[in-house]
């Protein structure tokens, strides 16, 4: 295959570190890369890994480079591997700087050669001989990698080093923000994070084409910001009733938004504001749908409408776990559908092509139907990783999408239902906390007013 990056745009900068051990014609692009495919031998040898990282629009181009360079060479070159690095700012509408990290897999001998990614050890027994198979007719070994570059641990070690990296050199420059290289799940986040959109999807939503990818981002965005209005609302509301302390905790609280609908008609008149019948109207209207909130939820106090306002919290916070739970699995089972479409429409051809048993004429057949193999391949090897040994069951997995779509919808109208309670609270205490400075200033005058007599 021929890849063609000529027309490739927004590279800014690109270089190749190298350990102090490695030749230095390495240092040519060609050189190295030729090199590491010719020293591969199995078909299906990985040549490389790519590390990706995106940098801070804050910095300059100057400051971002230099803090990449200094990143690889002393997270991944100092520890054995070459680095082919390449900045791209692509300047568009959009800004988003990153670098691709293409590190090689094999570390270098002392002598400037590669060495081994894994070696094979003879399984032992107890007396030190090596155990002899008799089934695969040779002894029994299993494999030590050379390295620990290929382990999960290894990949969150380089997240983390990532973010503590980018975190002191913001510090450095009095930057305030800081990155986390963790989920929002892992950090205790209630917001929900976004998908990725790939390059076509991209492209698309910038020619301004709806995608699917795009509408499910936005719907996110649009749940993530309503959830994150409404925390803040009963933060701000606990914060006002805890400054409450000079009002009664076991008054009526019906009776008070009543006092505070007279006091507001009456401060009008006192100075010399007339309402009218439409003003009122609307003023008493207000005033019922709070009393109406307070006694359908049995909220008899003040103390009582805190006590609904953590419920509340809590209550929110349920929803926006379930949702993310949904949220989850709708992703897994349209998975599962997408690559049965692919499972499906090529599974006719794969077996077509197994059954030949010419070499000649199955080759033929795979070269004619290589994009059919390949998507079936594709899909049969997702279901093997992601089913095991379970049945495919497309018809239930239409079902199960179909009800976990539905009770999403579900979740969506409780917290617009929580959020027309969050107004309700918001509104009583505002209220009350205006009652209680107006009856303060109202005692002032009156006590004036009796000292002046």
């Amino acid at each position: 295959m021929t890849h063609d990056f000529t027309r490739k745009g927004g590279v800014v900068h690109s270089e190749i570190l190298l350990p102090s051990n490695a030749p230095v014609e390495y240092a040519d692009r060609s050189t190295l890369w030729n090199t590491v495919e010719a020293v591969e031998k199995s078909k299906n040898s990985q040549l490389a890994r790519e590390v990706e990282i995106a940098l801070p629009n804050e910095l300059s181009q100057s400051e971002c480079i230099a803090l990449t360079h200094d990143f690889v060479q002393k997270t991944f070159v100092n520890k054995g591997m070459c680095a082919d690095i390449c900045i791209h700012d692509p300047n568009r509408e959009q800004k988003n700087i990153h670098a691709h990290i293409m590190l090689t897999m094999r570390p270098i001998n002392e002598d400037g050669t590669w060495g081994d990614k894994q070696r094979k050890e003879y399984v032992l027994d107890k007396n030190g001989n090596k155990i002899y198979d008799k089934k695969k007719r040779t002894y029994k070994c299993h494999t030590v990698q050379t390295t620990d570059w290929n382990s999960r641990e290894k990949a969150e070690e380089w997240r983390k080093v990532w973010a503590d990296y980018l975190n002191n050199f913001l510090e450095q420059r009095n930057i305030a923000d800081t990155v986390d290289h963790r989920s929002y799940a892992r950090q205790g986040k209630l917001v929900k994070p976004t998908i990725h959109m790939g390059v076509a999807a991209t492209q698309m939503e910038r020619k301004g084409k709806r995608t699917i990818k795009g509408d499910t981002n936005r719907e996110i965005k649009v749940i993530n910001y309503k959830i994150n209005i409404l925390l803040k609302k009963l933060e701000t509301i606990d914060n006002r009733l805890m400054q409450m302390r000079e009002v009664s905790q076991r008054d009526s609280l019906a009776l008070m938004l009543m006092r505070f609908h007279e006091n507001g008609i009456e401060f009008s008149q006192v100075r010399g504001i007339t309402l009218s019948t439409l003003r009122k109207a609307s003023k008493l209207r207000d005033l019922s749908h709070l009393i109406a909130f307070v006694q359908g939820h049995n909220i008899r106090t003040l103390a009582e409408l805190k006590e609904k306002n953590l419920d509340t919290l809590e209550e929110l916070r349920t929803h926006k776990e379930t949702m993310k739970k949904q949220q989850n699995r709708i992703k897994v089972l349209e998975e599962l559908l997408r690559n049965y479409e692919y499972y499906k429409n090529n599974k006719a051809v794969y077996q077509e092509w197994q059954s030949i048993t010419k070499p000649k004429k199955k080759d033929k057949f795979y070269n004619e139907h290589r994009g059919e193999i390949t998507l079936f391949e594709t899909a049969k090897k997702y279901y093997s990783t992601t089913l095991g040994d379970k049945k495919i069951t497309p018809k239930a997995w239409r079902k199960e999408l179909a009800e976990l779509k539905q009770a999403h919808q579900n979740e969506l109208k409780e917290i617009d239902r929580l959020a027309e309670d969050v107004s309700a609270m918001e509104t009583i205490a505002y209220n009350i906390d205006r009652l209680e400075k107006y009856e303060h200033k109202q005692h002032e005058v009156q006590k004036r007013t009796c000292e002046l007599e």
